[in-house]
């Protein structure tokens, strides 16, 4: 049985780790992993068809605890305790809910004082306990009558404090549950980690050239606040930067990953002259939600990979979500041409679907590359193809559910047939 710190408006955790609140995702899962022996079934909740209307949850099954993770920022917003039979928690390091302390009303009065009256859900037929950034939730007996008063607790129909158990928990950012706040990414989180909290593409011509990057990194902050340790900072970046350039603008990558082959290349019209020599590499940053492809032989950015990250993807939970916003030239429907209008710009960005976006930059003839993706560790996708259109200098994979997984950006004499060669 798990054995838990509660800090009101912050974490739960142990003496070795912790869920705070505002934890990107992937570090919750981080977590998860190091204690497979101790936590051993998770599930995670989502939905396939629309991702972003249902909060992304792990579910620690034999523990009893839910973490609530914002669907658009992937942050933890809120911890869950729905079954307090499962676990050991205590406060200021005592115990008030554990098989040899019962998490009574008389309990929580006596671990973390007075608070003010409770808010009754008659719908649950359950009253609430709030403290800042905590609450404690208690069932109510279906033939009991409820009726407001100013005493507080002492008002609620129960026929004694002792007789009532928690029967869940919850911990968040602010005063109450209804009005939580997105919790700021936590200084915990950071330890010289680099995140990212937009992206947007510098264009040239109608067509994007590079990217500007608006980063949080950790600051010397004088205030208590989160906010207050986090210091933005505005990077930009082109195609033809070197290395150098690329890790003094965003700091080293978590991972260079130098290319052994490209599936892309037989749709290449050069694809039996163009035989590497040498191998091109990728600086992969994972809290970013960027990969950048660098020439093995100028060791100049060629490409640029923008990773949405949802659920459902095959590459779910190696990368952060990158929020990005980038301008294309929408395509012009005439009655016996397409051509593109250079006038007329259709923002992707990595909430907008590609249902939306179809008929503006994808000509009705233009049939997209189906990728099934596999590894030598992992032979199978259980998430099935993605598919990859050309637009321009840009290749956007989609999702089944019309989701925009990726955004790979070439350089810009790329056109929409021969995009999909680099």
């Amino acid at each position: 049985m798990l054995d838990l710190e509660v800090v009101p408006g912050r974490s739960l955790g142990s003496e070795n780790w912790e869920f705070v609140l505002g934890m990107p995702f992937s570090q919750a899962v981080n977590i998860l992993r190091r204690q497979c022996r101790v936590i051993k079934e998770v599930q995670v909740i989502y939905c396939e068809s629309v991702p972003l209307a249902i909060d992304l949850v792990l579910n620690l099954v034999q523990d009893g605890i839910r973490l609530i993770f914002d669907s658009h920022i992937q942050r933890l917003r809120v911890i869950e305790v729905y079954n307090l039979s499962k676990v050991k928690l205590k406060y200021c390091g005592k115990h008030f809910s554990s098989p040899l302390v019962q998490p009574t009303i008389e309990q929580v009065d006596s671990s973390f004082g007075a608070t003010k009256p409770a808010v009754y859900d008659s719908q649950q037929q359950l009253f609430s306990i709030n403290f800042r950034g905590l609450s404690f939730l208690f069932p109510i007996a279906e033939d009991a009558k409820f009726e407001p008063s100013v005493h507080g607790l002492g008002s609620i129909p129960l026929p004694s404090k002792n007789s009532v158990l928690v029967s869940r928990i919850y911990l968040y950012t602010g005063s109450s549950l209804a009005d939580s706040k997105r919790p700021a990414i936590p200084v915990s989180s950071f330890c010289g980690n680099v995140f990212c909290e937009l992206v947007e593409g510098i264009n040239e011509e109608g067509l994007p050239v590079g990217l500007k990057f608006s980063l949080l990194t950790d600051g010397p902050g004088a205030g208590k606040s989160p906010e207050s340790k986090q210091r933005p900072i505005i990077r930009t970046l082109q195609f033809g930067d070197s290395a150098q350039d690329v890790i003094s603008s965003l700091g080293c990558p978590s991972k260079v990953f130098y290319k052994s082959e490209d599936k892309m290349r037989i749709h290449s019209k050069t694809f039996h002259k163009d035989q590497p020599r040498t191998s091109d590499y990728f600086f992969n940053y994972f809290t970013i939600g960027v990969d950048i492809l660098f020439d093995a032989v100028t060791h100049c950015a060629k490409k640029f990979i923008l990773h949405s990250n949802y659920p459902g993807h095959y590459n779910f939970n190696i990368y952060h979500r990158c929020n990005f916003e980038i301008a294309l030239p929408c395509v012009k429907v005439g009655l016996e041409t397409e051509t593109c209008d250079d006038s007329a710009v259709v923002n992707l960005t990595t909430y907008v679907k590609w249902d939306t976006l179809k008929k503006l930059l994808v000509r009705q003839s233009q049939k997209p590359v189906v990728l099934n993706r596999a590894s030598s560790m992992n032979t199978t996708n259980p998430f099935g193809s993605t598919f990859c259109y050309g637009v321009h200098n840009v290749i956007i994979e989609v999702m089944p559910n019309s989701h925009i997984a990726s955004v790979t950006i070439c350089e810009p004499h790329s056109t929409t047939g021969t995009a999909m060669e680099t």
